[in-house]
């Protein structure tokens, strides 16, 4: 996917973001629930200033946000996240930063457009806040792998028992993660582009 000279989600001058000895652009998307830290995964890998949506949260939200295990959030996106960063010199994933809240998920259409695989991002001492947006990936066949984010207080499960819990198929790889790090955030976004290449290689010969 060559977004050189084309018109992206970005608008027309998105050509302009990328390294002039890159020959190709991948777009991806980070989704999750609300809290979960996609804002700083986004933040952490992203080579460039990431541009985000992030609002201060009001007593007004408290009502539709389920803010229970996240008390300490104090700011929340309300469009997007958007950041960019090179694999290698040929390779530049474009990575976007869904709104976590479900009524700004309508959002999500737009994000998604010409994107080629999504990373989950999940709290595992909230996994329920992940369920429905897995459930809308699994929907629409957007292929993706999942993250467990690594909080202070986050219990570590073995890997088996998160996807037992998430109800995931053995096919769809999970790693941990600390998306306040920029290598451990490269390492979930390559485990994304391996997983795609495995999806588009062909399949071995029958013997």
């Amino acid at each position: 996917m060559d977004f050189r000279g084309s018109e992206t989600a970005l608008g027309p001058q998105s050509a302009d973001l990328l390294p002039a000895t890159a020959a190709m652009a991948v777009k991806v998307v980070i989704v999750g629930g609300f809290g979960v830290g996609k804002t700083t995964l986004v933040g952490s890998v992203s080579e460039i200033r990431p541009l985000t949506t992030e609002e201060t949260m009001t007593q007004a939200g408290a009502d539709v946000d389920d803010v229970a295990g996240i008390e300490r959030k104090t700011s929340t996106t309300v469009a997007m996240d958007f950041g960019r960063i090179s694999i290698n010199d040929e390779l530049v994933l474009y990575v976007f930063g869904t709104p976590g809240q479900e009524r700004f998920w309508f959002l999500w259409n737009g994000l998604f457009e010409g994107a080629l695989g999504a990373v989950v991002l999940v709290d595992t001492r909230r996994l329920e806040v992940s369920f429905d947006v897995i459930g809308r990936l699994e929907d629409s066949g957007v292929p993706f792998v999942v993250a467990a984010n690594t909080f202070p207080e986050s219990p570590t499960y073995p890997i088996e028992e998160l996807r037992a819990a998430l109800d995931l198929p053995a096919e769809v790889p999970i790693v941990r993660c600390d998306a306040r790090t920029r290598e451990s955030g490269r390492d979930v976004l390559m485990a994304l582009m391996r997983y795609l290449y495995d999806l588009a290689a062909p399949p071995p010969p029958a013997r």
